[in-house]
């Protein structure tokens, strides 16, 4: 029974052109002939693409502004002028430490939810 041989075979013509030579050249020094330029590409594509998600990014910051806090209460068509100290002390005089917990009262035949 024949044996295949592992490698394909090449003719003289295929030895000389410049994927052959390039090939057993990246045996020798894989580094210098891939790593180095794929590496360079790569920074050189960071450095291109810098200024383009700069500008991505300010477009998102132009739609997604912080408000003062005027222009908060102000948004919409009914927009209130309110003074925030005003706000500030209506809300913290309501008693929010003296409350009950109720329990509210089931129709007939509704179950209360324990099992």
């Amino acid at each position: 029974m024949a044996v295949f041989q592992n490698r394909k075979f090449r003719s003289a013509a295929d030895s000389n052109t410049f994927g052959a030579r390039y090939r057993s050249m990246m045996a020798k020094h894989p580094f210098l002939l891939f790593g180095l330029p794929f590496m360079s590409v790569i920074v050189g594509a960071s450095f291109v693409l810098t200024p383009a998600t700069a500008i991505r990014y300010e477009r998102h910051d132009r739609k997604v502004r912080q408000l003062t806090r005027e222009e908060e209460l102000g948004v919409g068509k009914a927009g209130r002028k309110v003074d925030i100290r005003e706000e500030y002390y209506r809300l913290a005089a309501k008693d929010i430490d003296n409350w009950e917990q109720k329990r509210v009262k089931r129709l007939k035949g509704e179950s209360d939810g324990i099992l």
